[in-house]
């Protein structure tokens, strides 16, 4: 029946963990008391290379559950007419950064470094480059790109690290019908260790699902209580209306925001801790809702990460709409590999000439 499950997968998002040994391969990671998932026969949640990525669509073009055109076919580019207009808009945006936040404390990362990370999964080649290589190549890779943003910005150092999704989000429900699946421990330990080669921090990221951040991140306690550890959070696979994900995008309200980040808050105390980082992932209005509402805290460094795809012009009018308009703390920007994403791939030097800086970079 698992088998059977598995192959009857859609690619509903975009991860795509797909069937067969794929989803077995899951289910065994997920052993134990890690996850109330773990021996319930579910087919992992397919979040491919479309749901969360065209940047100004809420729909997408491929698999053909979701037959909309693809976000370059549906947005223009803005008009020449109108770039008087948009310099304008940029001036007064611009005047709202940097964000006046509180005093930072020894340790914080930001914005003295840029944080570049590669993100995905080591069970599957779709859910992004973490899992793409074998580790060493992986590692060589991101030293590639480590290296090249050190050329194009020597006053700013960069920071490595990989972005594990800890947490993913899942087509069927579960034993505890929370429709996510929790990785096992030794697959965390095991990315922690390839990130110990570079002095790489590691973020655990969470797709709750139709569970909760409340519910989720105290099971993380255990890795997020040591200093290399960070956090992400994605809207898009939180489910509250109880859809199944993958159909729809989900949503994140400035309290679950400022929950994760007094969770964090009260790790860096107990335990005294450098400054946590807490990427949030958005490319949607609803995807974070009440920004105005998320309470900064110096223990811990909130990025509003500009997680759509698509060509430049697309992926810099998501970024205006969503993280520069709606300023938090710091900004984040993702990249695609994939030509189906990102095409063309917006270049470092024009995320560097992005007001305000990126200092948290995401390849996938």
């Amino acid at each position: 029946m698992f088998l059977k499950n598995c192959a009857r997968l859609l690619l509903l998002g975009r991860h795509a963990l797909l069937a067969g040994g794929m989803c077995a391969a899951l289910a065994s990671s997920a052993a134990g008391q890690d996850s109330a998932n773990a021996k319930s026969k579910i087919a992992p949640a397919a979040h491919a290379d479309s749901l969360k990525r065209k940047v100004t669509s809420k729909k997408h073009a491929k698999p053909a559950v979701h037959k909309t055109k693809p976000a370059a076919q549906k947005a223009k580019p803005p008009m020449n007419a109108d770039s008087a207009s948009l310099a304008r808009q940029d001036s007064i945006l611009d005047s709202l950064w940097p964000v006046k936040g509180p005093a930072l404390l020894p340790g914080s990362v930001l914005p003295a470094k840029r944080i570049v990370a590669y993100y995905g999964n080591p069970l599957s080649k779709r859910m992004g480059v973490l899992g793409e290589y074998e580790p060493n190549e992986m590692l060589r890779r991101l030293d590639e790109e480590v290296a090249a943003w050190t050329k194009a910005d020597p006053t700013t150092p960069v920071q490595p690290a990989l972005h594990l999704i800890a947490i993913v989000a899942q087509a069927g429900p579960g034993r505890d019908g929370k429709y996510r699946l929790r990785m096992d421990s030794s697959m965390i330990e095991k990315v922690a260790s390839w990130a110990a080669k570079r002095n790489a921090l590691v973020f655990l990221d969470v797709q709750v699902g139709q569970s909760t951040l409340q519910q989720e991140l105290p099971w993380l306690a255990r890795f997020l209580m040591r200093p290399q550890f960070h956090l992400g959070i994605d809207p898009e696979f939180s489910m509250k209306d109880h859809t199944v994900p993958g159909k729809k995008i989900g949503t994140f309200d400035a309290a679950d925001v400022n929950y994760a980040a007094t969770f964090l808050a009260n790790l860096v105390t107990q335990y005294k801790l450098p400054p946590k980082v807490l990427v949030v992932h958005r490319f949607t209005q609803r995807g974070v809702t009440n920004f105005k509402k998320i309470t900064l805290d110096p223990r811990v460094q909130i990025v509003m990460d500009m997680d759509g795809f698509g060509p430049p012009h697309l992926k810099k009018n998501t970024f205006r709409k969503w993280v520069k308009a709606e300023p938090v703390e710091f900004a984040g920007w993702k990249q695609f590999y994939k030509a189906r994403n990102d095409s063309p791939r917006t270049t470092v030097a024009e995320i560097l000439r992005l007001r305000p800086r990126p200092l948290y970079i995401q390849y996938q």
